[in-house]
């Protein structure tokens, strides 16, 4: 009898493993096409700068504002999201924040001067910036720690497929039928995945348990934002941001000025770009859970460095060499990027975690806008049709500031007070026990 009971039990967890596992592909695939719009939307302005420049008519500084303008607004949202962010269940607050989002691509899209352009791409980045903090807190309460790495490069990989699809897709519409055109596409797009995430996503409400509601919403903030073991995280992502913002604004400005690429090729540089890191995303993170993040981090860094200067002296060449080096580049920056979130996950207190992403993300895009701004005031009032001047300094401050990170990584420490963590934890055991007060990520290392 004993033997017998012993094989329905096992039946009952292979079945539950199986319900969970499904749960999980479900939740990766709702996660990795929000993440797929949303990115598209922000990336989608940059290479469409020459066609923007000409069209109304402004220069390299204004339109700068164009892509800072979503980065700060998203920043300033998630500083007042922060302290009240964790009060909701995960899967109201993130599907508020996609509706919100698809409002302000809509609204883009509508847009015809510069000024409703730059009020929409506000608007925008208020909801939009904090999804990607928000989908990194769900990937920390559905996923056990041991697979946090692995999980994080199947959702950066939603960024690859932007670059091989979306941007080029968009861009391509774009050039067809007017800028606006993209920007109705995505719009359009997004209310089916709204409809399968408020389907598929689970509630995960394990983290309100923790009686939050008794703390003043600017204690909480402080506490987040001052947290001793937040603050290399938070130093991080602003070396990153600085640096690789004054550069990947105005990749496809030089690209067409400067090097010689006409628009019509440039859909494929983007492609390149995205098949790159659509095949090393994936294979870094898996070789990160394996080997160690700082050690992923250490190699992946400064080879972004050097590529993200690389691509700033580029003079007129085919336009295979062209694929090659942004390609490269987009292997360096996601795959930095694979290993840098594992790391800042392990140093956060679970409880703290959706308050702590809120902030991480302000931090990230204002960081990312002042960047954005840099980068344009070292290029100066470029107007349009004329080839920027001084791109190779941005250059320089983006690799500088890389290499600095490498400094920075070491002074992460993953969050101590962990029970230890079996494999087979997962979104079941997430939401029935509490995740929040067991599951912090001990073995994960950050950006």
């Amino acid at each position: 009898m004993s033997e017998i009971r012993d094989e329905i039990d096992d039946i009952g967890r292979q079945k539950d493993d199986a319900a969970v596992r499904r749960t999980e592909i479900g939740v990766m695939l709702v996660l990795g096409t929000v993440q797929f719009t949303s990115i598209v939307d922000f990336m989608l302005v940059m290479p469409l700068g020459p066609q923007l420049m000409q069209t109304l008519k402004i220069d390299t500084t204004r339109f700068g504002l164009i892509v800072s303008a979503y980065t700060i607004a998203a920043g300033v949202a998630g500083f007042i999201a922060a302290p009240i962010i964790d009060r909701f269940g995960r899967k109201a607050a993130f599907l508020t924040l996609y509706f919100g989002f698809l409002v302000g691509t809509l609204f883009c899209g509508l847009a015809d001067t510069y000024e409703l352009l730059l009020a929409a791409r506000v608007l925008t980045g208020c909801f939009g910036g904090i999804l990607g903090g928000m989908a990194m807190t769900i990937i920390g309460d559905v996923f056990p720690p041991h697979r946090h790495a692995t999980a994080t490069g199947v959702l950066m990989m939603a960024f690859s497929v932007a670059s091989v699809l979306g941007v080029p897709f968009g861009l391509a519409i774009g050039l067809k039928y007017g800028w606006q055109a993209p920007f109705f596409a995505l719009a359009a797009l997004g209310l089916p995945v709204f409809a399968a995430g408020f389907w598929t996503l689970p509630t995960l409400r394990g983290h309100l348990q923790h009686k939050t509601s008794d703390v003043h919403p600017l204690v909480n903030l402080w506490e987040t934002a001052t947290t001793a073991n937040h603050l290399p995280a938070f130093a991080l992502i602003i070396a990153l941001m600085l640096g690789s913002f004054a550069v990947v604004p105005y990749i496809s400005t030089y690209l067409v000025l400067n090097a010689g690429l006409p628009n019509e090729q440039l859909p494929w540089v983007y492609v390149s770009g995205g098949v790159f890191s659509l095949i090393s995303s994936p294979i870094i993170g898996r070789l990160a859970d394996r080997f160690g993040r700082r050690l992923l981090y250490f190699i992946v860094a400064p080879f972004s460095a050097l590529m993200m200067f690389v691509v700033t002296i580029l003079p007129p060449v085919p336009l295979v060499v062209s694929m090659l080096v942004v390609g490269f580049l987009m292997v360096g920056n996601s795959g930095r990027m694979v290993a840098a979130m594992a790391l800042i996950i392990a140093s956060v207190e679970p409880r703290r975690r959706g308050s702590f992403m809120s902030v991480y993300s302000s931090v990230q895009h204002i960081s990312g806008g002042i960047g954005t701004y840099i980068g344009a005031l070292v290029l100066g009032k470029t107007v349009a049709g004329e080839p920027l001047v001084g791109y190779q300094w941005d250059g320089l401050i983006a690799g500088g500031f890389t290499l600095f990170s490498v400094y920075l990584v070491t002074r992460l420490r993953p969050y101590a007070a962990v029970p230890k963590i079996t494999p087979g934890f997962s979104l079941a055991a997430a939401e029935a026990a509490n995740a929040d007060q067991v599951d912090p990520m001990t073995t994960l290392e950050v950006s």
